[in-house]
């Protein structure tokens, strides 16, 4: 069983040959170069030969090599997966405990909690896992992407993952990318998947990383000039000299928060520190392995000299005179160089005393991130300096827990006054319970995260969140003052002031990594029973959706019109409700309640039209018009659905009774996923109007027998005020998602095959 679920040389090797096999079909077709991400895409097409390829425009069908899958979404994914029927899942998958875990007196404490309050799930998951021979990481292990990139990454192959920065193992030269965990039933089933094929973007990085620059500062630069959806349906390809003076785990810190673009995944070339890295997490004969294949696992060498030719855009960032960068707040875009924020911060009044510093997550818990800031730490309390508001530290995984420990730069950070948190995603994903700071309350914090959306790590609105690298956290921490430049200013102690050099750090430890022996939990198989309490309030089995009746939604109320950016978290949020992540029906009480009403500027709150009664929770305003058998849609802004992947966000409103949902724009997964329930997914033709409608229209979407690809809808609306009008909407179906929504979902297909 255990050569179905890692990654063995003897894989890796096939993967190597059937990309060159497919390639070869490619190339024939194309007769052009051909980028990184084509080689790795393209190598995993299911029909090489008769698949379109036309960028920006085809459905590329893939097959994955891996499935990683974190508890929040795994519930979900492996309960539709269960459905299907299946015995075991068909390619090599993973189950990572992260996301479940509170952060709030520390890891022991937190732990002791987590496991107590989510036994259930966690008991379904490790169950689930081990019946359908599913690896199993238990909670407190790591970061699902941090375990991937220690365990089962690996150059030129692809993966699909149920979180958002599955990219993360694009640092290791892989095309991974984050999917809804309808998409990972279907792999786990043995379909191929389907992505739009991508367009490119070309990022050119010149010179080599100095001074308190870091690989950090190259995706917060690059989320500045691209924006948060800047990515969408696009894959984000390093190339240039640049590229091999950054660690393996400074490019998945890069490639990781490639997700805050929109992007499909990001990817770096294979070279000598991702061998370097994979010998040191005892990985060396895979490291062999890519060395006897470089030409798959690097973009074509014309690619490089002529990137105008090949990519769709190009940018250019020069790393010798990249200087640190801070983003924030309320979103991963909003850029600036740290030498720009001391002014920035006066002149929008932000809160420069911090109230916390977090360093550590998914994106910067590596062995050189922790070294890097540690160097930063000791220099301050040789001048007497500590933390003076709460430090809070997640280790990406138990492995760097544990070298970290052996090799003395957790003693630094307990010394400087750190909380340890369990290796777990916390903080990051609005796991943390605070006690010092009131919801409502004006605050400022610093993060070496990744998203900072409004309210997501503290759930606190006026929670002003910045990002930064974790040596610049630290030492703004260490300052207490967001308008602190440690490039400029001095820091100031009991022992004296001091301005401090900038941090250096070895990349992988002297001692090699020191292995989680504990964490992993190997498949039974059959003889395993998986364990669902029928009274839980935490999972519930799911039955499939009703198949589409071939008749037009007539007379739909609009249920909401979000305002604004509407994110997953905005749609499905998390807190609390990560509770119910495997319970379809009490999870959909949360549906809409962080949209901005666009009618009246209530947030999650909206109008019941059955009754008139106003300020309503969306949800319960849906209750009501299902169970008065009254289809619903929903009108969504720009780039509707951005951030995470979670499902929840599509699959909420399909279970309360959703026909469609329409917006100006889609980010990517979301739409997928509602595609997957289905549910309509449409844009306005003419995004302007979105503000034709009204609160209390009815609308219709009419000749939905007659959908086909490319074709329009049209909807009529009908206003309170009698007057009627016809606007055109557009979809992006082809003739496979079609089927799913006259299905009633992608798995009542499935499960009909």
């Amino acid at each position: 069983m255990a050569s179905k679920i890692e990654t063995t040389p003897e894989m890796v090797q096939n993967v190597y040959k059937k990309t060159a096999e497919r390639l070869a079909v490619v190339r024939n077709r194309l007769n052009r170069p051909l980028t990184l991400g084509e080689k790795i895409l393209f190598g995993h097409l299911d029909d090489p030969q008769n698949q379109e390829l036309v960028r920006g425009e085809s459905f590329l069908l893939l097959r994955p090599d891996r499935v990683a899958m974190q508890d929040a979404t795994a519930q979900m994914a492996l309960l539709q997966f269960m459905l299907a029927g299946k015995d075991e899942a068909a390619v090599p998958s993973t189950v990572h405990c992260d996301h479940l875990i509170q952060a709030y007196k520390g890891k022991d404490v937190d732990m002791t909690v987590s496991n107590t309050a989510n036994k259930e799930v966690f008991d379904f998951l490790a169950t689930a896992s081990s019946r359908y021979n599913i690896g199993f990481w238990q909670p407190g292990a790591g970061i699902i992407h941090q375990v991937i990139l220690e365990n089962y990454a690996f150059p030129g192959g692809l993966m699909i993952g149920t979180d958002s920065h599955t990219p993360n193992a694009g640092g290791l030269g892989m095309c991974a990318i984050g999917v809804g965990g309808s998409d990972a039933s279907d792999v786990m089933v043995g379909l191929p998947w389907e992505v739009k094929n991508p367009k490119l973007i070309g990022v050119h990085l010149k010179g080599k990383l100095n001074g308190w620059a870091s690989a950090k500062d190259v995706i917060l630069k690059l989320c500045g000039m691209l924006t948060v959806k800047g990515g969408t349906d696009k894959v984000v390809e390093y190339f240039g000299e640049g590229t091999s003076s950054i660690s393996c785990t400074g490019k998945a810190t890069i490639t990781n928060m490639g997700a805050e673009l929109g992007a499909t995944c990001s990817v770096f070339p294979y070279d000598e520190r991702m061998a370097a890295y994979l010998g040191s997490t005892g990985r060396a004969e895979l490291a062999k392995v890519s060395d006897a294949h470089k030409d798959l696992l690097s973009a074509d060498a014309d690619v490089v000299v002529n990137p105008g030719k090949y990519f769709d855009e190009v940018y250019e960032i020069d790393l010798s005179a990249l200087e640190p960068h801070i983003v924030g707040p309320h979103t991963p875009d909003l850029a600036r160089p740290i030498s720009a924020l001391k002014k920035e911060t006066a002149e929008k009044g932000y809160t420069a005393k911090l109230s916390s510093a977090l360093i550590g997550s998914c994106t910067n818990s590596s062995y050189e991130d922790i070294g890097r800031a540690a160097f930063v730490a000791k220099q301050a309390m040789d001048i007497g300096v500590k933390m003076n508001q709460p430090f809070l530290v997640s280790p990406g995984s138990t492995q760097i827990q544990k070298t970290i420990e052996r090799d003395g730069q957790m003693a630094t950070f307990n010394e400087v006054g750190a909380t340890v948190l369990a290796n777990a995603c916390g903080p990051c994903i609005g796991q943390w319970r605070r006690d010092d700071v009131k919801t409502g309350e004006k605050n400022t914090i610093i993060t070496s995260f990744n998203r900072n959306f409004r309210a997501r790590n503290d759930a606190n609105p006026e929670t002003l969140a910045f990002i930064a690298s974790p040596e610049i956290v630290m030492a703004l921490g260490l300052a207490g003052r967001l308008d602190f430049n440690p490039m400029t200013d001095e820091l100031e102690g009991p022992n004296g002031k001091i301005k401090l050099q900038a941090p250096v750090a070895p990349e992988l430890p002297a001692k090699g990594f020191i292995p989680d022996t504990e964490g992993y939990q190997k498949p039974a198989g059959s003889a395993a029973k998986v364990a669902v309490n029928p009274s839980s309030d935490r999972l519930q089995l799911l039955s499939p959706f009703t198949k589409w009746d071939g008749k037009d939604f007539v007379d739909n109320l609009v249920l909401a019109k979000a305002k604004g950016k509407c994110t997953t978290d905005h749609i499905s949020p998390g807190g609390k409700w990560l509770n119910y992540r495997g319970h379809l029906d009490n999870i959909s009480n949360n549906m809409l309640l962080g949209a901005d009403n666009s009618f009246t500027g209530e947030i999650g709150k909206g109008k019941n039209l059955l009754t008139g009664q106003t300020g309503v929770e969306f949800a319960q305003i849906a209750r009501a018009y299902q169970k008065a058998n009254k289809g619903w849609v929903i009108i969504g802004d720009e780039n509707y659905g951005e951030g995470s992947s979670r499902e929840h966000a599509a699959m909420c409103p399909r279970f309360l009774g959703a026909t469609a949902v329409i917006t100006k724009s889609f980010a990517r997964i979301h739409e997928t996923n509602l595609k997957k329930q289905g549910v309509l997914a449409l844009t306005f033709a003419n995004p302007k109007d979105y503000d034709k409608i009204q609160e209390e229209d009815h609308v219709s979407l009419v000749n939905l027998a007659d959908l086909a690809p490319g074709k329009p809808v049209v909807m009529n609306i009908k206003h309170k005020d009698g007057s009627a009008e016809s606007i055109e909407l557009k979809h992006t179906y082809n003739a496979e998602q079609l089927k799913w929504f006259r299905a009633g979902s992608a798995l009542n297909l499935i499960r009909g095959l």
